[in-house]
């Protein structure tokens, strides 16, 4: 985590290019193609069917890294990591997207329900 932080405030030009990159990208789409990214996004994620893919996910980082598979931290991973992900993405959803692009919020809740 360190070292990550290190790299991101090392690279912050990089970074900002980046961002406005993504920024240009994400903004630059229609309002309907922003509410299917975010649902897409949402449920595969933190959706009812993620937390297998969650296991496989946290088990070929594992092999990958050569630490040796947890089962009890892969559950308590996937019990509350996507809970705070829903959340992030909800706040960003209502306190940015609302004020950039508050169609892109009514058509994101309406093809939600």
């Amino acid at each position: 985590m360190i070292s990550f932080v290190g790299i991101i405030s090392a690279n912050r030009r990089d970074v900002e290019i980046l961002k406005s990159f993504m920024d240009d990208v994400i903004y630059g789409l229609s309002d309907s193609a922003k509410a299917f990214i975010l649902i897409l996004l949402t449920d595969m994620f933190v959706g009812f069917h993620s937390p297998h893919g969650w296991e496989v996910i946290l088990e070929n980082v594992a092999k990958h890294f050569g630490v040796a598979e947890s089962r009890d931290f892969n559950f308590l991973f996937i019990a509350t990591f996507p809970v705070i992900l829903d959340a992030v993405f909800k706040y960003w959803i209502f306190r940015y997207l609302n004020r950039s692009s508050p169609s892109a919020v009514a058509t994101y809740k309406n093809m939600n329900e």
